[in-house]
């Protein structure tokens, strides 16, 4: 029995160890992943380029300060000039002088300019300037993209215009009720013996107005024809203001009865001085268009700063104060709102006569000019300061 039970036991031994001698097979595993590839590192991002108008704030503002000569209404160049210095912080000095007067004074220095931009007036003394060299043509202003025609910025790139206006005549509707006379209606209406005395023009040596006056009939009649209407136009004249808004300034008062000029002064006299008696003309054969511009003096001692003041110039912050402070002119950038009053009196821009040639204008006026006051002594007749206003 005992030799039984150590048999089963020596069998169970046996079963056991072989059970414990056995391994389990390993759970099956799968491939291993391929890797990733490495994701290869961004590019560094190069720095953005500063804005340029963001950059030449920065270069103006370190300019500190910059000097203006205006020749449009001293109340539009104080606004804007205060307002560019409001805008930027830069210290704004400015003076109103004619475009007669900017010239002179510019020449005399002889590149070494007291001020730092010409802003407004008229383009044919700006061309004068460029042509002996006295104004820099280096900068482009990014707002010129703005500009509504080719015509309102010079072919070299020494000026850009900010506005225009249109050339005819204002006159005083009581005077001519009084002398039982009717308004004249073209250039050649002025010669008539009727008007003798009662014509106001200003000076061709001091202001821009004339010289546009005298290109356009140089133009319009030819050389020699065109400085004899003039010297026949000058027997009806009873005085040549300093200034070119000078005409339209008296009209009202009656002192002068018929002022030639550009007749958004006209609307200056009617809307913001209340005389409802002044009735604007444009000549039925033919008138011409003043373009104001801005322009940076060659030497300018703050060029950025001059260069940040053409780029306000010809955007809605500088020229849509015009409006606002009594100068009616149209405004020839196509992000800007024209003047109401404009469209009111029935004035357009269209209106030019379309064979004014601008190019031609701006090499002929000086010896225009010169021609025109050479025929006028020749003619006898008086060109002394009482009558030409140099003050």
């Amino acid at each position: 029995m005992k030799k039984l039970i150590a048999l089963l036991l020596a069998m169970i031994m046996v079963f056991a160890l072989a059970a414990c001698g056995k391994t389990a097979a390993p759970a099956p595993t799968e491939a291993p992943a391929a890797e990733a590839p490495a994701e290869e590192a961004a590019p560094a991002e190069e720095p953005a380029e500063l804005d340029p108008m963001a950059a030449l704030v920065e270069a103006a503002k370190a300019d500190g300060e910059l000097v203006v000569y205006g020749s449009c209404e001293e109340e539009y160049l104080a606004a804007a000039c205060e307002n560019f210095e409001k805008l930027y912080g830069i210290k704004t000095t400015y003076q109103r002088l004619s475009t007669g007067e900017v010239p002179a004074k510019i020449e005399e220095e002889n590149g070494n300019p007291s001020a730092d931009v010409w802003f407004g007036g008229t383009n044919n003394p700006y061309d004068g300037l460029a042509a002996k060299g006295f104004l820099d043509n280096s900068y482009v202003p990014m707002n010129a993209e703005h500009l509504t025609k080719d015509i309102y910025k010079d072919p070299n790139g020494y000026w850009y215009g900010i506005y225009t206006g249109l050339l005819g005549f204002m006159v005083n509707t009581d005077e001519l009720g009084r002398l039982g006379l009717e308004a004249p209606k073209s250039w050649d209406d002025l010669l008539k013996e009727e008007y003798k005395g009662l014509i106001w023009l200003s000076n061709y040596k001091t202001a821009g107005t004339p010289k546009l006056v005298a290109n356009l009939m140089i133009q319009l009649k030819g050389h020699d024809e065109g400085i004899q209407y003039l010297v026949d136009l000058d027997k009806n004249v009873q005085v040549y203001t300093k200034s070119g808004s000078g005409p339209s300034k008296n009209v009202g008062t009656g002192e002068c009865v018929i002022g030639i000029g550009f007749l958004h002064d006209g609307i200056t006299q009617i809307l913001d001085n209340g005389y409802e008696n002044v009735a604007l003309v444009v000549p039925s054969d033919g008138t011409a268009c003043e373009v104001g511009p801005v322009a940076i003096f060659k030497g300018a001692k703050h060029m950025n700063a001059a260069k940040l003041f053409m780029e306000y110039a010809l955007s809605p912050d500088c020229v849509e104060l015009a409006a606002q402070h009594g100068s009616y002119q149209f405004l020839v950038i196509d992000n800007a709102k024209q003047p109401e009053a404009a469209a009111q009196f029935g004035l357009d821009p269209s209106l030019v006569w379309d064979g004014y040639d601008f190019a031609k204008a701006a090499s002929d006026t000086e010896q225009n000019v010169t021609d025109v006051m050479d025929a006028i002594a020749a003619s006898g007749a008086d060109t002394g300061a009482d009558r030409f206003k140099t003050e």
